[in-house]
């Protein structure tokens, strides 16, 4: 038998558990019943009761226990840490889903929301709203929600940030703000692609209707030329010829903005394709009108790849170098590409030392047939960004007036774990 010191030990060891066990159940503060059939005892605790009832019934050794809970998120469980638990889940959403606390400052922040203003999601966390927005306190709807404490219901909003949004406010117990929680639905891209429609509804109207005469103007252009004097045939091949062209092409173009070739995809690593591709082609433009090129690579690209057309992409990059040539000054140009990992996306940034885009113009730059060239067709920036955005990308303007202009391209980066 065991001795009396032993017996005392294991009989304090079950009293230390037991006691264990009671403080458990103290601290856990959603309501919860547990049937445990084989002992034949209930137990059930109430929200904000201390210690949980004991109720004896009928034992059953062929039923398995029954635990059940009742938990509130915002009474039973700290929210900091149901924020972090649905901040993966919003980032699955194309809106923006922003929570601020009853100060205004940040505590979840959706990717989507942090991709379209362009800032960094984890650092603008712990941040006040008005440095994720950068616009004046009266015009941030959230704002306006925790000073009435009135939540909004598809309020339309004009600012820049052009779309619907619904805020909706949370409580503690003493009655005073928790959390207000907005969603932001933005409209521009539904703007875009109105503008696009319209587009396309016209070229496929202009297409027949000019296209044809045009190619039977230009071939009996050619006939005629043997039967011309020469000055007539010079007059030919320079300006006439080359304007019917011209115009050819800008039906080509609309139609490439109202129905792009089809996405020919491949799995590549960004930086491989700037360095490969990418430089080999822009090395003959850069030495033709005396261009100084420069890449910064985020090596961290290097475990990541794209699903993109090389063709199509090496279009949009031509396309924004060509800009920055026709738009320099009478200094010398230089050109900076620069990749980054941002927000499980891969950013990439064309960014220029030349004149600058005036601030009255810049949000026109993507419009069809919008140019400050007295050459060009306005169409190539919007063909470029739907291009991007047919690789399930964005593509925005930043520019100073005399300090140059970046486009900032972003795609969909994946891991090649």
């Amino acid at each position: 038998m065991e001795s009396y010191e032993k017996l005392k030990q294991k009989i304090n060891e079950l009293e230390e558990e037991l006691t264990l066990y009671k403080r458990f159940v103290e601290h856990v503060n959603f309501p919860f019943s547990y049937i445990d059939y084989a002992l034949g005892k209930v137990m059930k605790k109430e929200r904000n009761v201390l210690s949980p009832t004991i109720e004896t019934i009928e034992k059953d050794n062929n039923q398995t226990p029954i635990l059940k809970w009742n938990i509130d998120l915002q009474k039973d469980y700290p929210f900091e840490q149901v924020e972090q638990f649905l901040a993966p889940i919003f980032d699955l959403v194309s809106h923006h889903i922003v929570f601020v606390d009853a100060e205004g400052i940040i505590t979840l922040c959706n990717l989507q929301a942090a991709n379209d203003v362009g800032v960094n999601r984890d650092k603008i966390i712990g941040k006040h709203i008005r440095e994720l927005l950068n616009i004046p306190d009266e015009q941030i709807m959230t704002l306006k929600t925790l000073r009435t404490k009135q939540p909004l219901y598809n309020c339309e909003v004009l600012d820049r940030y052009y779309g619907i949004i619904n805020t909706r406010i949370l409580y503690n117990e003493d009655g005073s703000i928790k959390r207000v929680i907005s969603m932001f639905q933005s409209l521009n891209q539904m703007k875009e692609a109105e503008k696009l429609a319209i587009a396309g509804r016209i070229a496929a109207g202009i297409a027949h209707e000019i296209r044809n005469p045009l190619t039977t103007v230009r071939g009996y252009l050619q006939f005629l030329k043997e039967q011309l004097p020469e000055h007539i045939v010079h007059l030919i091949n320079q300006l006439l010829i080359p304007e019917l062209d011209r115009a050819n092409d800008i039906i080509t173009d609309f139609l490439n903005i109202a129905k792009p070739n089809e996405v020919k995809a491949e799995w590549i690593e960004m930086n491989e394709f700037i360095q490969h591709d990418l430089d080999l082609l822009l090395r003959s433009e850069a030495l033709l009108h005396n261009v100084e090129l420069s890449y910064h690579l985020d090596e961290k690209l290097q475990h990541y790849v794209v699903y993109i057309d090389k063709n199509q992409l090496l279009q949009v990059f031509i396309n924004l170098v060509r800009n920055a040539i026709e738009a320099k000054t009478e200094k010398s140009l230089h050109v900076n590409i620069r990749t980054k990992l941002h927000n499980n996306l891969v950013q990439i940034s064309v960014h220029d030392n030349g004149p600058g885009i005036p601030p009255t113009i810049i949000h026109h730059v993507f419009d069809p047939f919008f140019s400050t060239k007295q050459t060009g067709t306005g169409l190539g920036l919007s063909l470029s960004r739907k291009i991007i955005e047919l690789h399930k990308g964005s593509m925005r303007v930043q520019s100073e007036l005399g300090h140059g202009t970046c486009f900032i391209i972003e795609l969909p980066a994946y891991s090649k774990k």
